[in-house]
């Protein structure tokens, strides 16, 4: 690739404004390595959608392209956003199954706050017993070989994958993030972190795998079993699709570009219809060292757009395992930002990264199997101004959990097209003035189309090999004209209503000087609370209609929207980062970084009917703390309480929170399970 795209490049200027409300800047600093303090990297004007057409045109043919990149007037009439419901009349308000609960009242306790009338308990720690021989956690005698064997650090996606029918034995699977040093170890000296600290956070990211059993009084409590499991960033994986092997991906000590050991910032995820595990790789580039080095303006380019800049890295691993160094090894930085996937139930199998979903900061990915069999799996890019993409399979889905249907359907994701998302408006633009004032019609809508990128071995993008899509797919995607969006995070199909629902966390750099001002996709100029975008999509095809069901803050700000319910019954909601779904299609939304000065909490809304856009707030989690990776089950909502007690001024020598365990001990990130008193169903009254 050519140096054509100097709008890549990073210009690493401080911003006015930069940690939200309740967001520390340790945790900024240890969890994106303050990616909030620094331009976004995507620079790009986005003035090349003529050229892809012309490509795909020379490609496909006049009538697929047409098909793929075209939508007119009819088209556009037939793919309108659902419409807002008038609201219900208060006497009957919060009936809709698995939302009827009191809400729970914003809060700054250190505590995790949960409706009246449930109950909750601790699963998993950090540092509590995974594998067999794993050691009795001690905070002050930490070391790498017990961490191996131990809960990792500040988990975030969750999953239970049932291993009955009434699910008394579940796997329990989490990712581990990211590890916040100053917090992990007491008297740590970030500029000379010990070779056995950078061990132990090796061991502490990736994920865990445990089986969990559901106790008579409904908590639940982890067991040793054959497959439990730790994945950490020493477990090998193996690297699948059209860019394995790619001297892009080659480095001293894998000549072959087919393997790579470990998986780190993991964050959201998903469980397949086939039974394994998603996950995301997203804020890669801050553990990587000497970007500034680099004097090749084409491989300063690519470096740049994905966030890598500077000299020592934060956590100063490249002192231990040259890995770490670009200067040493240039491309070990692309052997990061997949999506990963793992069979919980072949506790010796070996990890994947598939190539062909493209490489980003993956907030995560999931999967809806299409009408004729194929899989179609959607996945986000969690930076300011980057983009939500698809991927749709080639081959179809072979029914079933067995290892034989496992093996087959995790080979779907290494075969298919891989497309980004291209937003319209329905409102005049005059309509959308950055207020976040509703247009004439109501609300806001749209349509959209996909833009194909690369296929196989064939590249869609001009100027482009298809190995160079997949590896810089932010760049490609730039080139494509994809609309950029306010840090899409998890994105997941309703598997009752078939919608899609994405998670916008916030941008505060909307409509600022130099950046890309308000539209209808994302009406706010300085975005500070997020929205959440709901799509009607075509699943493997190349249109979809979209509108916001929220957008979120303070119900009493006049630039929110609450899907055209009584914004006066709804509860404040900020930064929405994670989303899930209970069996009857209500959304469940976890926050990140509430900027309405209270702690952050789990949420659930109905989509349809008279109370679409109704948010209540079920729980809140302690001070300092994020929720992370909800779980909705009939009689269980899990939540991955991440970073209690992250305050600046604070460390694991003074620390903020004693959750969970009270007294004076040190906070340890946690899995907390929620569950009715009387034993009946989450949110019926």
């Amino acid at each position: 690739m050519s140096s054509r795209q100097d709008s890549g490049r990073v210009i690493p200027l401080p911003l006015i404004s930069h940690h939200s409300a309740s967001r520390s800047s340790v945790t900024c600093k240890y969890r994106c390595g303050n990616a909030c303090q620094h331009e976004a990297p995507n620079t790009s004007g986005n003035a090349y959608f003529g050229d892809i057409v012309e490509a795909v045109l020379s490609r496909r043919g006049a009538l697929k392209a047409t098909g793929a990149l075209a939508l007119t007037v009819g088209g556009a009439a037939m793919l309108n956003g659902t419409a807002a419901a008038a609201p219900k009349p208060a006497s009957t308000r919060g009936a809709v199954p698995g939302t009827d609960f009191a809400p729970v009242a914003p809060n700054t306790e250190d505590a995790v706050v949960i409706a009246d009338g449930y109950q909750q308990g601790v699963v998993i720690r950090w540092g509590d017993p995974v594998v067999e021989g794993a050691p009795e956690f001690d905070f002050a005698n930490q070391s790498a070989a017990a961490q191996e064997k131990q809960f990792g650090y500040n988990n975030d996606f969750a999953e239970l994958i049932a291993l009955d029918s009434t699910g008394g034995e579940s796997l329990l699977v989490c990712n581990h993030e990211y590890t916040t040093e100053s917090h992990m170890f007491l008297g740590y000296d970030e500029n000379n972190p010990t070779e056995e600290q950078a061990k132990i956070a090796w061991a502490a990211h990736g994920l865990s795998v445990v089986l969990v059993k559901r106790q008579d009084d409904g908590s639940l409590k982890p067991a040793t079993s054959r497959f439990n499991r730790r994945i950490t960033l020493n477990t090998p994986f193996e690297l699948r699709g059209p860019a394995a092997g790619s001297d892009l991906l080659k480095t001293s000590a894998d000549k072959t570009g087919t393997t790579v050991f470990g998986t780190q910032n993991n964050c959201a995820g998903s469980l397949t219809p086939w039974g394994t595990i998603l996950s995301g790789e997203e804020n890669f580039n801050q553990y990587f060292a000497n970007a500034d080095t680099v004097t090749d303006p084409v491989a300063k380019e690519r470096l740049g757009r994905y966030g890598f800049e500077g000299t020592d890295s934060t956590r100063k691993w490249e002192r231990f395992d040259k890995r770490w160094d670009i200067a040493q090894e240039p491309n070990e930085v692309n052997r990061f930002g997949w999506i990963v996937e793992i069979d919980p139930h072949d506790p010796s199998s070996t990890p994947v990264k598939h190539t062909a979903l493209g490489r980003f900061k993956h907030e995560g990915a999931a999967v809806q199997i299409a009408d004729d069999g194929r899989v179609v799996a959607y996945t986000g890019d969690d930076e300011r101004f980057d983009y939500i993409y698809k991927f749709v399979s080639n081959g179809q889905v072979k029914s079933g959990t067995t290892a034989l249907a496992r093996r087959h359907n995790m080979a779907l994701l290494d075969d298919g097209t891989l497309y980004v998302a291209k937003f319209t408006g329905n409102s005049p633009a005059g309509e959308i003035d950055g207020t976040g004032k509703l247009p004439a019609d109501g609300k806001f809508d749209g349509i959209g189309e996909w833009i194909p990128l690369a296929s196989g071995k064939e590249s869609f993008v001009p100027g482009f090999t298809a190995e160079e899509v997949y590896v810089f797919t932010r760049l490609a995607a730039d080139k494509a004209g994809a609309t950029k969006m306010d840090r899409p995070e998890d994105i997941q199909p309703n598997p009752v209503n078939g919608k899609v629902y994405c998670a916008l966390t916030n941008n505060k750099n909307r409509g600022t000087e130099g950046n890309a001002g308000p539209e209808e996709a994302n009406p706010r100029v300085g975005n500070k609370h997020g929205h959440v975008l709901e799509v009607d999509d075509d699943t493997t095809g190349t249109r979809f209609g979209w509108n916001l069901l929220l957008v979120c803050g303070d119900p009493n700000d006049p630039s929110t929207y609450f899907g055209g319910f009584d914004k006066s019954e709804v509860s404040p909601i900020s930064c929405p980062d994670n989303v899930a779904f209970d069996r009857h299609g209500n959304l469940w939304i976890s926050t990140d970084g509430n900027a309405l000065e209270s702690n952050d909490g789990l949420f659930a809304v109905p989509v349809a009917g008279p109370e679409r856009g109704f948010v209540k707030q079920f729980l809140t989690v302690p001070k300092g703390a994020e929720a992370c990776g909800p779980v909705v089950r009939d009689k269980l909502v899990t939540v991955s309480v991440q970073h209690p007690g992250e305050i600046d001024g604070h460390s694991a020598g003074n620390p903020a929170s004693h959750w969970p365990d009270g007294g004076t001990s040190q906070p340890r990130p946690s899995v907390v399970a929620i569950w009715r008193e009387d034993g009946g169903e989450i949110g019926r009254g």
